[in-house]
């Protein structure tokens, strides 16, 4: 998945990016959203949604919520 795709669809309904960053191991990005939810996005495609929204933004993207995410 791509890390400007998935701006724009979060944004889109209505939640803010609030940060966007490298990560530690500089082979993807980490997105922060205003509702809690948080997306690592690797360079190869790969994506995962964790934090208190990440059902909300996980439903956006069509994939699964991690663990713990309300």
């Amino acid at each position: 998945m791509d890390v400007d795709k998935i701006i724009a669809l979060v944004t889109a309904a209505g939640i803010e990016l609030t940060d966007r960053r490298r990560n530690a191991a500089a082979d993807g990005w980490s997105l922060d959203f205003a509702n809690g939810a948080s997306v690592e996005v690797g360079d190869d495609g790969s994506a995962r949604v964790g934090g208190k929204g990440a059902r909300t933004v996980a439903d956006l993207l069509g994939l699964p919520a991690g663990p713990g995410s309300g």
